[in-house]
């Protein structure tokens, strides 16, 4: 397993289930075609390709480049690395049939190979910054922010005070503010909020 700093995006959950056996990284998912349209989702990705580089992982079928391309086209090159999985024909184990143009996609590619797409595309152990106290699920229930009747609430106000996504998961908030910013800074906003 290697740890990177960069986020890495692929296209769907079956992927970053995958992927999540490889590599301990923030993995964000395009949920297909759905990044088109999908301006917080665009502005995020664009957030974390500036403060810590994106890694785009599509399929390597026509829809994963189309979806690549238009994500390479929302950042600067230089904060965005490619790493392509080869062509490799067969069915996902899930699926009844294969795909259309019968390729696995990053969620049927075997760890070894995901590795060395990696590698070969210059992304090895990263080093990370120096550990932290990390913000956790029980912070965010503590602050209100999830599994209290107000917690919808209080985590729209803290999106909005971040700039974030509105529609993040709790478990996916907590991945992404740990990206953001420091537990001192989360408890000084939640203060600020009065959460």
């Amino acid at each position: 397993m290697i740890r990177l700093k960069q986020a890495v995006v692929v296209e769907g959950k079956y992927d970053a289930i995958r992927l999540a056996n490889v590599i301990d990284a923030l993995i964000i998912r395009t949920d297909g075609f759905g990044i088109f349209k999908d301006k917080e989702k665009q502005q995020l990705l664009r957030r974390l390709a500036q403060e810590r580089g994106l890694i785009l992982l599509t399929d390597s079928d026509s829809a994963g480049f189309l979806i690549r391309n238009f994500i390479a086209n929302c950042v600067p090159a230089s904060q965005c690395v490619q790493v392509y999985i080869p062509d490799i024909y067969g069915k996902e184990k899930r699926k009844t049939a294969p795909s259309a143009e019968g390729k696995l996609g990053v969620e049927g590619v075997k760890e070894d190979i995901l590795l060395e797409a990696f590698r070969k595309a210059g992304v090895t152990a990263t080093q990370t910054d120096a550990p932290r106290d990390p913000i956790t699920n029980i912070d965010l229930y503590e602050h209100g922010l999830s599994g209290t009747p107000h917690s919808r609430e209080n985590r729209k106000r803290l999106l909005q005070e971040l700039a974030l996504p509105e529609r993040l998961s709790t478990g996916a908030l907590v991945k992404v503010l740990n990206c953001f910013v420091t537990r001192d800074e989360f408890l000084k906003i939640a203060k600020e909020l009065g959460l």
